[in-house]
């Protein structure tokens, strides 16, 4: 069974509606779509720090809202706008995640929305198969 969270897709910049879902559950294993740093439609004002912080929220948010806790994160992917980013995410990284850590790719790329950040984070629970 397939259960989709968010599909009415939330806010993106500009207010406009996002047409994916906020994350997909399926055989215990739930996809959160990449999250950028932002609230009510809008990116935060801030710098890496601040907006990493937002951006990991939103999915904690996410998965939580899924019945997931931090201990479910298997994996995690981060984009950053720029390399020089990678310490000061990994701070944040580190302040979220020194318990459970999960696996995690990070890279930079060019980012869709002005923002410095975008994560993403795969879950599992084998009571939800």
């Amino acid at each position: 069974m397939i259960k989709r969270y968010g599909v009415e897709g939330g806010k993106g910049t500009g207010g406009q509606a996002l047409p994916f879902a906020k994350a997909v559950e399926a055989g215990g294993w739930l996809y959160v779509s990449g999250q950028t740093p932002m609230v009510d439609g809008e990116i935060i004002d801030g710098g890496i720090i601040a907006q990493s912080t937002q951006a990991i929220q939103n999915c904690l948010d996410i998965m939580t809202e899924a019945g997931f806790g931090k201990e479910d994160i298997v994996h995690m992917k981060v984009f950053l706008s720029d390399a020089r980013y990678f310490q000061s995410f990994n701070k944040v990284f580190k302040g979220f995640f020194a318990e459970h850590p999960p696996a995690r790719v990070c890279c930079v790329a060019d980012l869709v929305v002005d923002c410095m950040v975008e994560v993403d984070m795969t879950c599992y629970r084998a009571d939800r198969r």
